[in-house]
């Protein structure tokens, strides 16, 4: 499919927002017509509060994805390597896994106040569950056989580990961190919206209470085009990391 037929939906979204507002079909207050939301995109831009919101919110989202994909592979692999540590770690996954994780912002609130420190907390508490899963269903499912024959020619645990079990539960792994990343996303606008002073929700939530509906719409499409774009870049990266299984 061509990048044009691919893309097409959102062209013919686009037109239908900016007819359903101009000819009326829709409150302008509660849908701006698009070129308004462009030209108030372009103020904002201009002004500087996209990009010092912007980076505020992209030093949270990576700091905590980070720390999850660090801390939450290692978790995963060993769950899946030391019986005794999956019986120790394994049910504590189990407990906070189905939990909705914008549960948690009050309590990092409470922990780490209204800075920084709250929203990383929460960004990594929320994206290290998918990321352990992924690393432990990954490490679990590595071919035996590779195993076996790897300690058959004297490989000790930890060399059967980086060479067979890490590489095999690579895929399932790179899927955990997918979801990671998009659910980071959504707790940092959900936690900024609430207790922020300066982020991506933050502006989102300041705008729409002073009843700027055009920025407000610019700045929640910029979060969704950013969220589109780090996917289609970690998609990209995904697939290179993924060219010795072909």
């Amino acid at each position: 499919m061509t990048p044009v037929l691919r893309y097409l939906p959102l062209l013919i979204l686009a037109l239908a927002w900016e007819a359903a507002a101009r000819l009326g079909l829709v409150s302008s207050l509660a849908l701006p017509p698009l070129s308004r939301v462009a030209v108030a995109w372009l103020d904002l831009a201009r002004d500087g509060e996209l990009t010092t919101n912007g980076l505020a919110s992209l030093y949270r989202a990576s700091a905590g994805l980070a720390l999850a994909i660090v801390i939450g592979a290692a978790l995963g692999v060993g769950m899946a390597w030391w019986k005794h540590f999956d019986a120790l770690v394994g049910p504590l996954v189990e407990l906070f896994y189905p939990m909705p994780k914008s549960a948690l912002i009050p309590v990092t609130v409470l922990w780490l106040g209204l800075g920084d420190g709250s929203k990383i907390l929460l960004i990594f508490l929320g994206c290290m569950l998918p990321v352990t899963l992924g690393a432990f269903n990954g490490a679990r499912g590595a071919d035996r056989m590779l195993i076996w024959s790897a300690r058959s020619m004297g490989a000790g645990p930890l060399r059967v580990l980086r060479d067979v079990v890490l590489p095999g539960a690579l895929p399932e792994l790179l899927n955990g961190i997918r979801t990671a990343l998009a659910l980071a996303f959504v707790l940092l606008v959900s936690s900024e919206l609430i207790v922020a002073q300066q982020g991506l929700g933050y502006l989102i939530g300041y705008l729409g209470s002073t009843g700027t509906y055009d920025g407000m719409f610019a700045v929640v499409l910029t979060v969704a085009a950013a969220g589109f774009l780090a996917d289609r870049a970690y998609q990209a990266l995904m697939n290179r990391a993924l060219q010795w299984r072909d």
